[in-house]
């Protein structure tokens, strides 16, 4: 994982963190993150100028989740609501995903494609926790059976999206071999 990615994953859950607990910011002060974030981003474009190929691609993508990751959390300690932290939450799992598919780039064939379903499912797991998160945060009456919901349906978008890879996996094989870890895959993800 590069540098920068490391740094960005780190500010986000950091700028998070301090959105979810902390009051709402003034608007002069979400205006000058924004400015900042903006400059952030064209010196974070610039620095892959000189790059060339996937590389060139995995930086630009890699400043461009920065970016969205910065405004979505920006706009949660501005806004304050749980709604704008589910978004946050959200654009994270998006701009990580699409980080991740442009890494996938280097590889080809069925490594390629199991990448990427390696990626879809990590970005599926972490759309339904932020889900749960934010139906857990729902103070109705009702949260209790939203949240027992919301659980399920994380948990079977998970186990479809884990049954994906390893279906895609068993693609590299043929004839019997691949049969056998198709079913395999089938009866470990209750797919019938």
């Amino acid at each position: 994982m590069s540098k920068l990615m490391i740094s960005l994953l780190a500010g986000a859950g950091i700028a998070l963190s301090g959105a979810a607990g902390a009051a709402t910011m003034s608007r002069d002060a979400y205006k000058a993150e924004k400015d900042k974030i903006e400059a952030a981003y064209k010196a974070d474009k610039a620095a892959c100028k000189g790059m060339s190929g996937n590389a060139k691609d995995v930086c630009m993508e890699e400043a461009k989740a920065k970016e969205k990751i910065a405004k979505a959390d920006n706009e949660a300690a501005y806004k304050g609501t749980e709604k704008a932290q589910y978004d946050a939450r959200v654009a994270r799992a998006e701009a990580n995903y699409a980080v991740a598919k442009e890494k996938c780039d280097d590889r080809t064939g069925n490594d390629k494609d199991v990448c990427i379903k390696e990626a879809k499912a990590a970005e599926v797991k972490a759309k339904a926790d932020a889900k749960v998160a934010h139906v857990s945060n729902d103070a109705t009456h009702t949260a209790a059976v939203k949240r027992t919901d919301a659980r399920k349906d994380a948990t079977d978008d998970k186990r479809d999206a884990e049954y994906k890879v390893a279906v895609e996996k068993c693609d590299a094989m043929s004839g019997a071999a691949k049969s056998s870890c198709v079913q395999e895959a089938k009866a470990r993800y209750g797919k019938t």
